[in-house]
């Protein structure tokens, strides 16, 4: 038997949200996700450089739950997909999906629905469990690309090319992210 389904962040905002207010949040997640790509550190050790992309797609979940989570990520993957400059340093196109970032960017709806389902659980309302839920949706992205960048990078590499250089911003995501999340449930609270 499952937890029962709460009220996610987005849905306290906007009690009475209709489709198309949930399109508007899907496609401002998806936009926010693009945004987040221009922000693009290379690091001279790997194919895989610094971005903000993760704290979005999670945030994502987060904030508007399992299902426009998921779709938000669709949505910025189909735009990029079909040519769209949005993923990170400005990459576009399906070939993308096929290069060592291909598997990080294939687990973002995936990350976004586990935070989502984890948030209309009532995880976002503490700092412990929101910081357990980034992590959780982290470590699907982490995951997924190293699966896909292994086809790129030999073994003994991997790690220090696709997960130790991000895990201290990762928590750092987290962290921030458990700060904001339930703060804002005790402003929503009292309005």
């Amino acid at each position: 038997m499952s937890a029962p389904r709460t009220l996610t962040l987005v849905d306290a905002a906007l009690p009475r949200a209709g489709w198309v207010s949930d399109a508007a949040l899907v496609f401002g997640a998806a936009l926010l996700t693009a945004l987040a790509s221009r922000i693009a550190v290379p690091l001279p050790w790997t194919p895989v450089p610094l971005t903000l992309q993760t704290f979005a797609v999670l945030l994502s979940g987060m904030v508007l739950g399992a299902g426009r989570g998921f779709l938000s990520q669709v949505l910025y993957l189909a735009a990029g997909a079909s040519g769209l400059p949005v993923f990170a340093g400005g990459a576009a196109g399906v070939a993308t999906f096929a290069g060592p970032t291909g598997g990080y960017l294939l687990a973002f709806p995936v990350a976004a629905a586990i935070t989502g389902a984890l948030a209309e659980r009532g995880w976002d309302r503490r700092f412990v469990t929101t910081v357990a839920a980034m992590l959780l949706g982290s470590g699907v992205i982490f995951a997924c690309g190293l699966a896909m960048l292994s086809r790129f990078v030999p073994p003994p590499q991997l790690f220090a090319s696709g997960l130790l250089p991000f895990l201290p911003g990762d928590l750092l995501k987290a962290v921030l992210a458990a700060l904001a999340l339930p703060t804002a449930w005790r402003v929503a609270r009292k309005l």
